[in-house]
């Protein structure tokens, strides 16, 4: 799994949980291949700046998409082969992340609440 200090929050390890599911499935056994790992970090740094921070609807809510094509079809890919497995591997993220997608998405985005400006902030 790839290691990022600091990004603990919920999205940040179910992704992490996904892609690993995914990549042990299609391309490696051990680890994860350079592919899902060029993904995983894209989608962390994207998770990182998100602007609505801990309060983030699931992607699939957020009216915001940040990602570029190519990963949000690579993001579906994974997302469709690894969410029903979630339940039997990860179990306790996967009913999180269900209820997370039950959240109502905040009207306003708000201002300096992202991951990477709360950690600004911080002395």
């Amino acid at each position: 799994m790839l290691d990022l200090p600091g990004l603990l929050g919920l999205e940040f390890k179910t992704i992490n949980a996904m892609v690993r599911l995914y990549c042990q499935r299609f391309h490696t056994q051990q680890g994860e291949c350079t592919e899902c790992r060029d993904f995983l970090i894209y989608a962390n740094e994207k998770l990182d700046r998100c602007p609505y921070g801990q309060t983030k609807p699931t992607c699939n809510q957020c009216p915001i998409h940040c990602y570029k094509a190519e990963q949000r079809a690579q993001a579906k890919t994974i997302m469709r082969y690894a969410g029903p497995r979630m339940l039997i591997y990860h179990p306790i993220l996967a009913i999180k992340h269900l209820q997370a997608e039950k959240r109502v998405v905040p009207s306003e985005v708000p201002e300096q609440k992202s991951n990477r400006h709360l950690r600004k902030l911080k002395p």
